[in-house]
């Protein structure tokens, strides 16, 4: 679904100080012009593997996940992330199709901006250009450091891994509902779904953790950082 975007909010949204700090006003504007705001419902893909990219997209609000499909049909998920990351753009460079699928993980808006337009920026505005550059590395090197550091652990550490990553770096508290299903969790961490079944198991038992459907509460933090470490 298309939002209105009548009124333009750029100039007060805090993605400009990510990317956009480096543009005055009158090109902010110019920028409102060609974007509009897309709001996804829950599962709905935002961009699939092997589309034409036409737009330079990023996650305002809400939770997606990054992963590409095997020749087997099963899905390998290379990332979680939320808003201010643009994981949809790491192929807007390098060809004219997504290499990879992304997907709403909780009701998301993703701001789309044409490309042209923001190609054209880029070789007009230095500063932009660099500040943009800039950014998708830093993504690119975060994706590379997960995936490095959950392929050093075992089942039970990169359980725990995933189970802190939510905590610290996506909502932040240790109550959450779990985004992911199990099987997602799995293709993640290159797992079996009923490895992961078990290990979620065996945490609650040992009073790691405390679950009630899809919401986890970490109970001994402690616990599951020592458990990471060692994994």
């Amino acid at each position: 679904m298309v939002l209105n975007n009548k009124d333009c909010v750029c100039e007060s949204c805090e993605f400009r100080n990510v990317v956009f700090s480096c543009l005055d006003d009158e090109a902010v504007f110019e920028l409102c012009d060609n974007k509009v705001e897309k709001s996804y419902r829950k599962g709905e893909i935002i961009n699939r593997e092997g589309e034409k990219i036409t737009d330079f997209k990023y996650l305002k609000s809400g939770l997606v996940k990054l992963y590409r499909t095997t020749h087997t049909g099963d899905e390998q998920v290379i990332t979680i992330t939320r808003p201010f990351e643009f994981v949809s753009n790491m192929s807007i460079f390098t060809g004219e199709r997504y290499r990879y699928s992304v997907s709403a993980l909780e009701d998301s808006v993703v701001c789309v901006v044409n490309l042209d337009y923001i190609k054209n920026l880029f070789l007009k505005n230095g500063a932009f250009a660099m500040g943009l550059l800039t950014r998708i590395s830093e993504i690119n090197e975060k994706i590379i450091g997960q995936t490095l550091d959950l392929r050093q652990k075992n089942l039970v550490g990169r359980i725990a891994y995933v189970l802190l990553y939510f905590t610290r770096e996506i909502y932040n508290t240790r109550i959450f509902d779990l985004p992911v299903s199990r099987k997602e969790i799995a293709d993640y961490i290159g797992m079996s779904t009923a490895n992961v079944i078990r290990t979620l198991s065996d945490f609650k038992k040992e009073g790691i953790i405390k679950a009630y459907g899809k919401t986890i509460e970490v109970s001994d933090i402690n616990k599951l950082e020592i458990l990471s470490k060692r994994g």
